[in-house]
């Protein structure tokens, strides 16, 4: 029970510190694409102390709520957004034998707790009282229920080959990572990272943010902490999407490594580096493409996502019973 908190704090830590810097990969990476210098100056000569300086300022910030907004509703809603994201760790393995919890039914936790998310936001743009806020909402909303069918849909696809819905157990059957699987595996990594892109509302499926139509998103009227924790969720979000996109199709922790040392740390590296090269595509998609009009994405979504997505496990599933 001891050891079980101690690794929930030690996940929670190192998930957090990640995440402060996604965001300053993030910043260098689109600075590179505009042929700009990005973050430099805090931590000098690369900007290395800039995630902490934007923490501060967000702390330093004052809190401001709306006078005719829902103010119990506004004040729960970001936290019901940050933990949503930081639940869906426990089910996501490190390593053989390094994981919170090894449920049965992990892959179905991850998706349900993750649904939290959008539950959140909807209460954010709900009590907030103004209208940009609950336009973004809606979109928000419509937007993951178009697209988190496709994501399960392909995310079903190594469950259905390795046969459990346990993430341990789907790193275990991965002696060739799910992703080369021909046409099947192929198709179902596509769809997952494009309904990942779509599920963190990130160009070109960022819809619900649209600055030009609705000011920011339905976190507009949110200051200080509060926006920092759904900047955070988001970024949270992303890097467990990521850690489960490098465990259901990458192989997860399984990698080569040499016979001297702990098996233990080549596992985590491995997992590590998997998961550095999902975020970094879903970095590449964010800034190279245009924003979507939300119609055509819509359309998108339920016109060749998940037709496609319910073609593709039906293959899976066929070549799962012939071989």
């Amino acid at each position: 029970m001891i050891g079980t908190i101690l690794l929930t704090i030690i996940y929670v830590f190192v998930a957090l510190f990640i995440v402060l810097y996604i965001t300053w990969i993030e910043r260098k990476f689109a600075a590179r694409l505009h042929n700009r210098v990005g973050p430099y100056y805090v931590g000098r000569p690369h900007g290395f102390l800039q995630p902490f300086a934007d923490v501060l300022k967000l702390l330093l910030k004052e809190d401001i709520v709306p006078e005719q907004a829902d103010k119990k509703i506004f004040n729960i809603a970001p936290i019901i957004v940050f933990v949503g994201a930081l639940l869906t760790f426990p089910v996501l393995p490190v390593a053989k034998n390094i994981y919170i919890s090894d449920l049965s039914v992990g892959l179905i936790y991850f998706f349900a707790v993750s649904s939290l998310m959008v539950f959140g936001v909807f209460l954010a743009g709900w009590a907030s009282n103004s209208k940009y806020a609950l336009l973004s909402a809606f979109r928000a909303g419509a937007q993951v229920v178009s697209y988190e069918i496709p994501l399960i849909l392909s995310a079903l696809i190594p469950v259905v080959l390795a046969g459990s819905l346990r993430t341990n157990d789907i790193v275990q059957a991965q002696k060739v990572p799910f992703a080369l699987y021909p046409v099947f595996g192929w198709v179902a990594f596509i769809i997952f990272v494009i309904s990942g892109l779509a599920e963190e509302n990130k160009v070109p499926f960022d819809v619900p943010e649209a600055e030009s139509e609705l000011v920011a998103a339905y976190n507009v009227e949110y200051s200080g902490m509060k926006f920092a924790l759904f900047y955070a969720a988001e970024y949270v979000h992303i890097l467990a999407l990521s850690v489960l996109g490098s465990i259901l199709f990458l192989g997860g922790y399984r990698g080569f490594y040499p016979t001297f040392g702990p098996e233990w740390l080549y596992q985590i590296f491995w997992l590590l580096f998997k998961t550095f090269i999902m975020l970094i595509l879903f970095l590449l998609v964010r800034w190279s493409f245009v924003r979507i009009r939300i119609d055509r994405l819509i359309i998108f979504s339920w016109k060749y996502l998940f037709p496609i997505s319910l073609i593709n496990l039906f293959l899976a599933s066929l070549w799962k019973l012939l071989f």
